[in-house]
């Protein structure tokens, strides 16, 4: 009795016949692993992995990701190994299986970690090949397309993070109609209520519509024909949940969206684009600020097409999308139309250029970020990109995010000139470094070899690369500021001790070491400066101390004003040099420096075992930030005068604000001066001013 036909046979159509064989092969030896498992729907388990290879047959992907796909699962739930995968169906198939399996293999703390792991582990097979997540997404959308038989929660934590990741990489990836899908299905588990709704006033909206859509159909095609250009022309409605966000970014009702159709029409060049898009706009009239050409200036997903809005018949809004077939292809299947695997950068089109660009950015972000959930926060920056155009000095254009500053821009020009940004020259005037940039600015970044990174920035910038540069730059330095006053925390517990840091040999670290489970002596210290361990107790370890009546009252730690991050100036009082003051060790940020009399200080209680007693060194060359509060009468030209005096005295002017209406002004100045008996004089000189009614340093 001859055998079923294999329903492999159905997606290998494409496949040279010695191809389609290897897939039966893999079909059988797939079968044969998963043989006695059953997906929660009650279908025997190799119906997935079939409907996955389905999937990507249809994208005609080649014979060895369709036998992946095939075995996806099988290192994962049987106990195949990837060394019987190579022998059996080659080395390329291995590798592919093990680089999905790897996305799922490892235990995490919390769900959080776990998914951020995931997402950097998956960037990582995609760089050595972009397959691996042709195959995951594949995978993702058959389990979205049979995520009912799920727990509600389940279906719910699945969709969101379909929603937030999948669909917005198959989107970065050109992947179109996946990316839809992907949109809608999630939306249809998420919100299941207003998915029925909307679906419901869809349908209905279709059929109201329908003499309307055919009506501009037909007016396109005949002006197209008047013009003498040969098109083709559809079609097309928006997806659900691409009306869905309409209404809530908008606060629109459904009878509102008006531009629920759209159609698309393809030609044969780039030069017909341009002459159907004029023929089209003499056919109706143009809706202001709605044109997009991006042909000129493609997405960084490599996708091209010219995108207009026109008022249509009877005032209804219409969108029209103008590609060619090359282009119609790439919007369609996208990175799947060509993928980038073995590819010399000779041979790359420009589409695949762009997504091995971006796929370059986040492992950079990837390789410098420790932090799982920090990374997966820059992957969902880089996901959601609405995207400005800028210029750089020679007119290379460069696509950031909106809302994206010139910090962002020199990180994406390259890492040093981000590190070494010191001021900018936007359309050729001099900017803050805080300003918004905008579509079809030339922006030139001015550097100096002294400048740094300054946390500053991460308040304003927005790209992953130069969040993550910066934030390793930080990490960096205050690991080794850190490590510093953390010596001298310790040295100074040992003087307390009556014990040399001299005596203190390799042998007694290393020995610390092993008990406590520190890498290097330098974690030890860095720990003391930030307060995760306190000195006494680690010179008490050291010196094998144990009589405390030896133990003295240690002497105070002083304060250069040049230790950096490790150590924090609190921004409630702002203590200055004269000011007396104490100092409080928190938990990972290190040593916060407080006036004796600081109010926040008086209403908290401190833990005596992390207070330290601290003075100033008697020598500090560098300013240090004050509030101080003026009340002026209102009268012309004060706050002139009062800018004038405190510049003659040596101080100089961090921040402004005035409040007050009628016969007196209040302002509050932040003015930087070098000690207590520098901000005497600052005050004195204004108290000479006529108009100065009242003057006093603020506190919290």
């Amino acid at each position: 009795m001859p055998e079923e036909p294999l329903p492999v046979g159905e997606i290998s159509g494409y496949l040279k016949p010695e191809d389609a064989a290897q897939l039966e092969s893999a079909y059988r030896f797939s079968e044969t692993a998963h043989s006695g498992q059953f997906r929660i729907s009650g279908e025997p388990y190799i119906s997935h992995p079939l409907a996955v290879a389905g999937i990507l047959a249809e994208w005609r992907l080649d014979a060895q990701t369709l036998i992946a796909a095939l075995l996806h699962d099988v290192m994962e739930d049987t106990s195949v190994t990837k060394d019987q995968i190579a022998d059996l169906f080659g080395q390329p198939v291995a590798d592919l299986v093990d680089g999905v399996s790897k996305l799922d293999r490892i235990e995490f703390q919390t769900k959080e970690d776990a998914q951020a792991e995931n997402f950097r582990k998956m960037l990582l097979a995609m760089a050595s090949d972009v397959r691996v997540i042709l195959i995951k997404l594949a995978d993702r959308l058959h389990n979205m397309r049979t995520l009912d038989v799920m727990y509600p929660g389940k279906r719910k934590r699945i969709a969101r993070e379909t929603l937030e990741i999948y669909a917005q990489i198959a989107n970065r990836m050109g992947l179109n109609s996946i990316y839809q899908e992907l949109e809608d299905l999630s939306f249809k588990h998420l919100y299941p209520l207003r998915y029925r709704v909307l679906s419901k006033a869809t349908k209905a909206a279709r059929g109201n519509r329908r003499e309307v859509v055919g009506k501009i159909m037909e007016n396109i095609l005949q002006r197209l024909k008047e013009a003498g250009i040969d098109a083709q022309t559809t079609g097309r409605e928006k997806h659900l949940y691409s009306i869905y966000r309409k209404m809530a970014e908008k606060k629109l009702s459904f009878s509102e969206v008006q531009d629920i159709y759209g159609f698309r029409v393809v030609v044969r060049d780039i030069p017909t684009c341009y002459y159907a898009l004029g023929a089209l706009h003499g056919l109706y009239k143009p809706i202001p600020g709605k044109f997009k050409d991006y042909i000129a200036l493609p997405k960084s997903n490599g996708y091209q097409s010219l995108h207009t809005s026109l008022f249509g018949p009877y005032g209804t809004p219409i969108e029209i999308q103008i590609r060619t077939v090359e282009m119609h292809k790439i919007a369609e299947a996208g990175v799947a139309s060509h993928w980038l695997y073995k590819s010399s950068e000779a041979n790359l089109s420009e589409m695949q250029r762009k997504t091995h660009q971006w796929l370059q950015s986040l492992l950079e972000s990837l390789g410098e970020s420790s932090d799982s959930v920090e990374f997966l926060e820059h992957l969902k920056v880089d996901l959601f990109p609405d995207e400005i155009y800028v210029f750089t000095p020679k007119g290379k254009i460069l696509v950031l995010p909106k809302g994206a500053t010139p910090v962002d821009f020199a990180y994406s020009v390259h890492t040093d000139i981000g590190s070494r940004c010191l001021s900018v020259r936007i359309n050729g005037e001099l900017k803050p470094l805080r300003t918004q940039l905008r579509n079809g600015d030339t922006v030139e970044i001015l550097t100096a070899p002294y400048a740094k990174p300054n946390p500053a920035w991460l308040e304003y910038v927005i790209t992953g690369k130069a969040r993550t540069h910066i934030r390793h730059y930080l990490k960096t330095m205050q690991y080794e500021q850190s490590a510093q006053l953390g010596e001298r925390l310790l040295n100074q517990a040992m003087a307390a001790l009556k014990v040399s840091p001299e005596s203190i040999d390799d042998g007694k670290w290393d020995k610390l070491l092993k008990s406590t489970g520190a890498k290097s002596r330098q974690d030890i210290l860095t720990d003391i400066g930030l307060g995760r361990r306190l000195g006494i107790v680690v010179a008490k370890r050291l010196s094998n101390w144990e009589i405390s009546s030896h133990e003295e009252k240690p002497l105070p730690l002083v304060i250069r004003g040049s230790e950096g991050m490790a150590v924090e100036f609190a921004k409630c009082c702002s203590p200055i040099p004269g000011d007396p003051i104490l100092g409080f060790i928190k938990k990972g940020q290190g040593l916060t420096i407080h006036t004796h009399d600081c109010p926040v200080v008086r209403k908290s209680r401190v833990d005596p075992a992390k207070c330290l007693d601290v003075e100033w060194d008697s020598e500090i060359s560098r300013q240090f930030d004050v509030s101080v509060k003026l009340e002026v009468r209102n009268q012309r030209g004060v706050l002139a005068r009062v800018a004038a005096e405190i510049a003659e005295a040596g101080s100089n002017i961090e921040n402004i604000s005035m409040e007050g209406e009628g016969s007196y002004t209040t302002i509050n100045f932040t003015i930087q001066v070098n000690n207590r008996m520098h901000l005497a004089q600052v005050m004195r000189s204004l108290r000479r001013i006529p108009d100065v009614v009242r003057i006093s340093r603020v506190k919290a």
